[in-house]
């Protein structure tokens, strides 16, 4: 299958740049949202309420394929949507009954059906995968993933630059993990441990979705395998707090409005990567570390906060790559089977290695 016209749903910073960038690698880009605003946008916009799945199914069958970068919750019935229409998948969900239900309907799909392909789950994802093919025999792989403020205030040392919706999700659902080979289930914000990156102190403890399908991939093969979000000191102490002694878990969507309310987003935010893996390369046990902290940078003569940029260009790499026939164009796309050496070749994912 070609994939040439591009359908964008969602078009807040991520949505916006990625179809940029879209645009820039030579797809035809068309952006949908329920009020567009930004006509300085290369690429045409059009309004649409995408829970009228009539409208939506209506508006998706001009295209080859479908990027959504709206809330989780919608992500389901866009990727219906595409597989009733035939077309290619993508989203930047973390979570995982999502997926569960994607990789479903790709059994059946005419095109490709790839979620996940954000930072992370994404392209930690994909780094990952990478460290564990340098061993022999790899008995461990941990990924790390912060976004925060450069210059943290408050108790809290954070802002809220990510979808409220898909942090409250990442803080409350459960995670899985593999621990002595078992895939396990564990609870969200602990196993806290101290990581220090370029002299920052930062605190890591699970939360839900990172490791996307990786641990039914590397089942039998990495004894142990998990995925914590990064946080300056003091965090999760106070997300327990207001999640479980103030019962904010239970009303959700509350509990986003106020800490956005609380800490709005930030320009000058950071993505702290921290990925590694331990394991007997010949005779010798060793430890590989890809650990980067990533800033913000220009883009189309365009200011672009570090988280915005790096989901963008991980997502549009990624669909370059099966535009150009390196990845598959049909059935689920786990992203640890995609090359991180072809990924750092495309024009998006350059940006990793700059």
């Amino acid at each position: 299958m070609d994939m040439k016209k591009i359908a964008v749903l969602g078009l807040g910073k991520v949505g916006a740049l990625a179809g940029a960038l879209l645009h820039d690698a030579g797809f035809d880009v068309i952006g949908f949202d329920t009020a567009p605003q930004d006509t300085t946008l290369p690429f045409e916009t059009r309004q649409i309420d995408v829970a009228d799945t009539a409208a939506l199914g209506s508006a998706l069958a001009a295209f080859d394929a479908v990027l959504s970068c709206l809330p989780y919750s919608f992500n389901i019935e866009v990727a219906r949507q595409a597989h009733a229409l035939g077309l290619h998948y993508f989203d930047l969900t973390e979570d995982v009954p999502t997926t569960q239900a994607i990789i479903e309907l790709s059994k059946t799909s005419k095109g490709l059906m790839a979620p996940q392909c954000g930072l992370a789950p994404g392209f930690v994802g994909i780094v990952g995968a990478s460290l564990i093919d340098q061993f022999d025999a790899c008995r461990s792989c941990r990924m790390r993933v912060g976004a925060l403020p450069q210059h943290p205030s408050g108790l809290m040392g954070y802002s809220f630059n990510w979808s409220p919706e898909g942090v409250v999700n990442e803080y409350l659902n459960d995670c899985e993990v593999l621990e002595d080979g078992v895939i396990k289930s564990v609870s969200p914000m602990e196993w806290v441990e101290k990581i220090v990156i370029g002299g920052i102190e930062l605190e890591a403890f699970t939360t839900s979705g990172g490791l996307g399908t990786m641990c039914e991939t590397y089942r039998g093969r990495v004894p142990n395998m998990d995925y914590k979000t990064m946080r300056y000191p003091g965090h999760v102490a106070l997300m327990n707090f207001f999640f479980h002694e103030l019962l904010m878990r239970e009303r959700r969507q509350e509990a986003g409005d106020i800490l956005v309310n609380a800490k709005p987003p930030v320009n000058d935010d950071i993505v702290y990567i921290h990925v590694s893996a331990e394991g007997m390369s010949g005779d010798r046990l060793e430890r590989r570390e890809f650990v980067r902290a990533l800033k913000p940078i220009e883009i189309g003569g365009k200011f672009r906060t570090a988280i915005a940029w790096t989901t963008a260009s991980s997502v549009a790499a990624v669909m370059e790559m099966v535009r150009d026939g390196t990845l598959p164009n049909k059935g689920f796309l786990k992203q640890e089977d995609i090359p991180l050496d072809a990924f750092l070749k495309t024009r998006n994912g350059a940006r990793y290695a700059a």
